[in-house]
Parts: C-alpha cells; sequence; structure tokens
C-alpha cells in the first residue's frame, strides 16, 4: 500500500494542477457562469461552519440534495479571514497547497495539518448557491473557484485508507480568500496568529461529527486552541466592539443582503465600503485598541509564545 504522502502526490499531479484544468475562477454567477452537474444542481465545497447543519441549514436556509466527504488535494483548510477582535478573532478560508514546500514547524496549532482540506461536498440547487454567496459576505472578500475533489469512502476513519487513486473527481465550486490583498479585503502581517472563537471551532468541529469525517481530521481540529479572553481589560476591549464596531459589521453585512442582486453579490459601489469598514476597523484596532484593551486576536499566553517561537525562527536565519 502506497503512504500517504505518496498517495497524494499521486492525487496533486491528476488535481492540483493551479492555475490549470482543475481550478477556475468564476468572477460572475449569472446562470451561464456557475458550473452545473448534468442534472443542472451545483456541487458546493463546504469545509468551515457550513459543514454544520445548524449554520448551514438553519441559518442559511440552506437544504442540500446530497452530501458527501472529499478529499481536496489542491488545497489547505486556513483560518487567516480576518473576523471582529475579542469576540470572532478569524474565519475558516482555504489557500492553494505549495506541493513543493517542505513540512513547516509551526507554533500553531491550525497549520499541522498538511494533507490537503477535508471538506463536504452538497449538492444544491442554483438558486441555494446564490443564496450561500449572498449569506457569505456577497461576494466580498472570498472568490468563488472550482476545484477537484475526491470522494472518501463511507466510514473512513484514516485519511491514508480513504484517498481515490483512480483520478476521477468532483469538480465542486468553494470560496477562497486571497492573502495578497487582491479582494480589498484586510490581511493581517502573520496570517496565522489569529485563533478561532470556540464558537466558531464548535461549529466546525459539530459539522464534522454530523458528516463522520475521518477521525485523524477530526483529532487535528479538537487540537486547535481557540481564543480565550484571560484578563479584565480583554473584557472590557470585548464589550467596547460589541457596542460600536460589530454593530455597526452586523448593520453593515445586514445591508449587503438586501441590497445584493439576483446572483447574491452586492453592488461594486457597497462592496467598496464594507471593505473600507474593515480595514478601518483593524487600522483603529492596531494602532489604539489593542494597545488600550489588549490581545483581541489570541490568548495571551499563546501569544506570548507564539511571539518567542519567531524571534527564534529569526535568529537561525
Amino acid at each position: 500500500m502506497p503512504s500517504l504522502q505518496e498517495t497524494i502526490i499521486e492525487d496533486e499531479r491528476t488535481a492540483a494542477h493551479i492555475g490549470e484544468t482543475s481550478t477556475v475562477e468564476t468572477p460572475l454567477l449569472s446562470s451561464s457562469s456557475i458550473e452545473t452537474n448534468s442534472n443542472g444542481t451545483v456541487y458546493y465545497l463546504a469545509y468551515g461552519s457550513n459543514l454544520s447543519k445548524a449554520t448551514f441549514r438553519g441559518m442559511r436556509g440552506i437544504n442540500p440534495l446530497s452530501s458527501q466527504n472529499v478529499h481536496v488535494p489542491s488545497l489547505d483548510l486556513t483560518f487567516d479571514l480576518p473576523g471582529m477582535p475579542y469576540s470572532e478573532p478569524c474565519f475558516a478560508n482555504s489557500r492553494y497547497r505549495d506541493i513543493n514546500a517542505p513540512p513547516t514547524k509551526s507554533p500553531y496549532h491550525k497549520d499541522r495539518w498538511q494533507n490537503g482540506m477535508i471538506g463536504v461536498v452538497y449538492e444544491v440547487t442554483i438558486d441555494d448557491f446564490r443564496t450561500i454567496i449572498k449569506t457569505e459576505g456577497g461576494g466580498v472578500g472570498y472568490q468563488d473557484v472550482i476545484v477537484d475533489c475526491f470522494v472518501l469512502p463511507e466510514g473512513v476513519k484514516s485519511l491514508d485508507k480513504g484517498l481515490r487513486q483512480d483520478g476521477t473527481a468532483i469538480r465542486a465550486h468553494t470560496l477562497l480568500a486571497s492573502r495578497d490583498n487582491t479582494s480589498g479585503w484586510a490581511t493581517r502581517a502573520d496570517p496565522s496568529y489569529a485563533q478561532p472563537s470556540a464558537r466558531y471551532l464548535g461549529l466546525i468541529i459539530s459539522g464534522g461529527e454530523e458528516h463522520n469525517l475521518p477521525a485523524d481530521y477530526m483529532e487535528y481540529l479538537k487540537d486547535i486552541r481557540p481564543y480565550r479572553v484571560t484578563t479584565f481589560r480583554q473584557k472590557v476591549g470585548k464589550r467596547v466592539f460589541g457596542a460600536t464596531w460589530w454593530t455597526g459589521l452586523m448593520f453593515i453585512f445586514t445591508m449587503g443582503r438586501l441590497l445584493s442582486g439576483k446572483d447574491g453579490r452586492v453592488p461594486g459601489w457597497y462592496a467598496v465600503i464594507m471593505k473600507a469598514y474593515i480595514q478601518l476597523l483593524f487600522f483603529v484596532y492596531d494602532n489604539v485598541l489593542k494597545k488600550v484593551f489588549g490581545d483581541g486576536e489570541r490568548t495571551i499566553e499563546d501569544a506570548v509564545a507564539a511571539k518567542q517561537f519567531r524571534r527564534v525562527r529569526v535568529s537561525e536565519k
């Protein structure tokens, strides 16, 4: 039996030619630009809180026609989409894998899975797919891309025993926010620094359990450390952000849903407003509020350890 690394590399040669046929960006969401399957429905890859029934079916109101657990060799799961300091520091995101990069040693538990993305491909109607875009920021921040997803056998416990090797794949839409700031969304100097909230991480874990994702992947998710408020200053900062910036952000996103067109996207002029608000939020946080209330993206003792690790890496260079 081939090793895990050999199997992953073989799948990557088949499915992860970034910028070639396996990955397609779809900037518009007219009916003609949405890639559908033979049934006229859409395959959508979920990897974050949309794994959870409470989020996908409950909050977003999506009723998938079918679902399949998959491995996506061309992508990695990240938590580098900036959120709201002190409450929801970051959200799940995807990024293209560099198959030539050597394994990395990181103090961040959320970076320790390096075997490709594990997720769920939902089959949804075109209208439901537009609703997904609408409720995921109206096309602001995320890009809609198409990737090859390899189905995992039902009930598989280990990724090493579940990889497809026959070269067939499901082509599915998914959402990706690039780190190069081409979307105009806020980016952080250290994209791995922020920790997801316990609430948000809990949705991903519960969703993974609901879909019976591989046990080794679930162990990785459960090992991720959530952000915790540990000081009085942080508690005050959380209340201040909740009453000001968080309230404003919820208003902006609510208005975005009301203004979104039939394709689920907000008008261009409103996208500029949304991006400007997020960038202003983090400018004020970095230059004023973090100094007053303390770290709003990482639990303080974990932040100290991360800084010490970075100093060691710099000294080694």
